[in-house]
């Protein structure tokens, strides 16, 4: 007989791991007991040794698909280390807070297919349950208030069990043992239903909304929801993380009432369909798509749209009105996972729509709605949405939808958010570092990260979800909120932080006041650097790379702090974790007006040519009749006297210029749009056809004599005699790319061959460019280099935070 201490450490609460415990040990015959705790789960096993080994291997080998056991440490227990009652039997134990804070929580986990079977059981008494849930799927981060968990430390505290979910939460064999969001009609959370008044919603604020307390009122208030989509109404819904703005995607004055009521004129909106045939219907899937569709997590997956010749005749054709996503050649899509979403899309089909526009619920640049009140208030009053459709469960986190696509195969993520946030990301370990390091993160697509040391030298980073961009009070107040929340909630006190260069950065700017305040350690880091050190941060902890080892990173970017004072973007680095090079860039211009010069692609496009010397090109002519005379007046002035024009290597602003050179995008109406356009042009040009550039255009950028300078001159006269010969802003488009790819192929090898390197780091906002990552990658590899791209984390900025905190422990070390 042996008698053992087992703890088991990883994502293990919020998965049934204590019911599969209890079940494993019956197989096995153990008596003991399982227990919850600030650390994990513990358990203590009384067996005969090979019965022991077994429950011990099934502890790893047959967890709940949505656990992830990270390690099952076992400690002989001495004599009079037991109770004799733990020999009797199995059970489940009261849970205990007297550890450290430091298992993982599971995020949420879309509806499973058992509770998804009942959802639509009209013999089941969950039967239409807006909130059914197991052990298997559900809410979890999102309602979680603290560790363990338990249903008490959750916002389901508030909801009593009934009977039969009592004695079903009670019954070991039953799906729903210990399942902390058990509940039903009777017992646990509800629907409510609050509409505007002749479109007045401050005419009806202080009614007392309608509630979902039966199966007829809760079906009764779908039936209004639907019956006001299908009729051209938007509506606010209530999910896991946040509120989403709903409206009839193929209702074209539906999708633009919304875009102007939320102030987003053209950048592309996600759908929700019901299932997976209704995604093939509007869009090519691969099998890597398809489970990422089907999935646990159900993030919005960027797909690439079928042509309009391909559906447009065919009766089983999926129709969107066409300011979904206008002509981008990707189209956002995500199946339901929550069980009201389910509901919902059910409804929706049988009066005839196949597709909902699911968008956050937010006005653009504020944070997403979590509070019902609060909802009715900024979405409702305000005028956004006609209707309100939400419910009594509080959510205790704050989380978007998750953005996912597939590049040659490999999932690159995008938006990292719901459902894998806050799963933590492992670091490379390094010697006498300090136990918590608090990354502050950029300042557009926030993130923050807060590392932990362990106990046996492994490193975790715990990367927050999407936040923002954090450049109003109410968005660093969403910043603020996730970083207080990973604190308290794993118990992280940081003693030392990492933050951008930037010196106006409201993360950056809080980083160093607190360090002054608190006379913590500050490690500022350059923008680029971080981008490369998070994707050797991965490698590393993957096998693909030493730990020492140093990269040519190239990091296209937007807008980066330089260490020279310019704005940085189009960078090669020399990098390791510690430090870096600047080995060579993208030649600098003008940004007359700084982040004017963003927004109106025009005025940056005038800055580049002026630079160039290139406008009085004749192709130049459409770009500067554009503008009227006193902006070019006043833009030359700026550039000439140096007034508010910092210079740039950006390569975003590059993308930029030559989209408004060629005509296809003139103004950012949101983030990348000219660069977003551009690419869209160039695969309206691809068409399937072998990639070739008309011309020789491979020697398109120069090098000064002290180190290589990326002169775009060539390439933006070429796009100018383009235009003057009347070629397709489409072809030209398309052999920008091109030419770029070559070009950078062309430097990179110069720089590997001079420092001995053989592995290229990508990273930065524009290798959201599809098509450029895609040359540029397999032209790498041509030349016989290794080329990484990450996969954790996004390659846009949502990667600085993880990078930072990287960058910060080497430093420290």
């Amino acid at each position: 007989m042996r008698h053992v201490h087992i703890h088991v450490t990883g994502i293990v609460q919020g998965v049934g791991m204590r019911p599969f415990v209890y079940r494993e040990a019956m197989a096995h015959g153990i008596c003991g007991w399982v227990l919850n705790a600030g650390d994990g789960v513990h358990i203590e096993a009384h067996a005969p040794a090979d019965a022991l080994d077994a429950f011990v291997a099934a502890l790893s080998e047959h967890a709940p698909a949505a656990a992830r056991v990270e390690r099952v440490d076992i400690a002989d227990l001495g004599p009079g280390g037991w109770s004799a009652a733990g020999e009797q039997g199995f059970r489940i134990v009261a849970s205990q807070d007297q550890t450290a804070h430091t298992t993982l929580v599971s995020p949420d986990i879309a509806t499973c297919d058992d509770c998804l079977r009942e959802l639509f059981d009209p013999a089941d008494r969950r039967y239409h349950y807006p909130f059914i849930n197991c052990t298997n799927c559900g809410p979890r981060f999102t309602i979680i208030r603290s560790l363990p968990y338990d249903r008490a430390a959750t916002s389901m505290d508030c909801f009593p069990m009934c009977p039969k979910c009592a004695a079903e939460y009670a019954d070991p064999l039953d799906r729903r043992f210990h399942a902390q969001p058990d509940a039903c009609f009777d017992c646990g959370p509800h629907i409510t239903w609050r509409e505007a008044v002749n479109g007045n919603a401050c005419g009806n604020s202080s009614a007392t909304p309608a509630v979902g307390t039966t199966r007829e009122a809760s079906d009764a208030i779908i039936d209004r929801c639907v019956e006001l989509l299908a009729g051209g109404g938007i509506v606010a819904i209530k999910g896991l993380g946040g509120f989403h703005l709903a409206c009839d995607a193929s209702n074209e004055q539906a999708v633009a009432e919304l875009r102007r009521r939320k102030r987003r004129s053209n950048k592309p909106l996600a759908v929700m369909v019901r299932d997976l045939a209704d995604v093939e219907r509007l869009c090519h899937v691969s099998d890597v798509e398809r489970g990422l569709l089907t999935g646990s997590i159900r993030p919005i997956v960027l797909l690439r749209r079928r042509a309009v010749c391909e559906s447009g005749d065919s009766p089983d054709a999926l129709a969107l009105a066409p300011s979904v996503a206008h002509d981008l050649p990707e189209l956002g899509v995500m199946l339901p996972y929550t069980p009201l979403q389910h509901l919902l899309l059910a409804a929706v089909e049988v009066c005839g729509m196949h597709a909902l526009v699911m968008t956050s619920g937010n006005l653009s640049e504020e944070p997403i709605e979590t509070d019902d009140d609060l909802a009715w208030k900024h979405l409702i009053a305000a005028g956004i949405a006609d209707s309100l459709l939400g419910n009594d469960r509080a959510i205790l986190s704050r989380y978007d939808d998750s953005v996912v696509r597939v590049v040659d195969g490999a999932v690159m993520p995008v938006r990292r958010a719901r459902g894998y946030a806050p799963q933590p990301l492992p670091l490379p370990a390094c010697d006498g570092t300090v136990p918590c390091i608090l990354a502050c993160g950029p300042q557009q697509k926030a993130t923050i990260a807060l590392t932990r040391e362990g106990a046996n030298g492994e490193v975790t980073c715990f990367v927050s979800q999407h936040i923002g961009d954090v450049e109003n009070g109410g968005t660093f107040d969403a910043w603020n909120a996730a970083r207080t929340r990973l604190e308290d909630l794993f118990d992280l006190a940081p003693a030392a932080l990492a933050c951008d260069l930037h010196p106006s950065y409201l993360s950056s700017q809080w980083a160093r006041e607190q360090a002054r305040e608190h006379n913590l350690p500050l490690i500022e880091v350059q923008h680029h650097h971080a981008h490369i050190a998070s994707v050797m941060a991965e490698a590393i902890v993957a096998g693909r790379l030493a730990t020492d080892a140093r990269v040519l990173g190239i990091a296209f970017d937007g807008t980066g702090a330089g260490t020279d004072g310019t704005i940085w973007g189009g960078e090669f680095l020399v990098a390791g974790l510690g430090g870096f090079e600047r080995a060579a860039h993208l030649r600098t211009w003008a940004l007359p007006g700084g982040a004017a010069s963003v927004r109106d692609a025009r005025r940056n496009a005038f800055a580049l040519l002026s630079e160039l010397g290139l406008l009085e090109h004749p192709g130049a002519a459409r770009l500067l009749d554009s503008l009227d005379e006193q902006t070019r007046s006043v833009t030359a002035t700026m550039i000439e006297r140096g007034i508010n024009s910092p210079r740039t290597s950006s390569m975003g602003r590059l993308f930029d210029a030559a989209a408004a050179i060629l005509g296809i995008c003139d103004k950012a109406t949101y983030e990348g749009e000219p660069a977003i356009e551009l690419e869209a042009a160039a695969w309206r040009a691809l068409d399937g056809k072998p990639v070739r550039l008309d011309g020789n255009h491979t020697g398109v950028f120069t090098s000064a004599d002290d180190s290589p300078i990326l002169d775009p001159r060539p390439l933006i006269e070429a796009l100018l005699n383009g235009i003057e010969a009347g070629a397709p802003a489409d072809r030209l488009a398309l052999g920008f790319h091109i030419a770029i790819t070559h070009a950078t192929t062309h430097i990179a090898r110069e720089i590997c061959d001079h420092e001995s390197l053989d592995t290229v780091a990508l990273s930065g906002g524009v290798f959201m460019n599809r098509l450029l990552l895609q040359l540029l990658t397999h032209e790498l590899k041509d030349a016989g280099l290794a080329v990484l791209i990450p996969h954790a984390v996004p390659v846009n900025d949502g990667c600085i935070a993880y990078g930072q905190a990287a960058i910060a422990r080497a430093r420290l070390a």
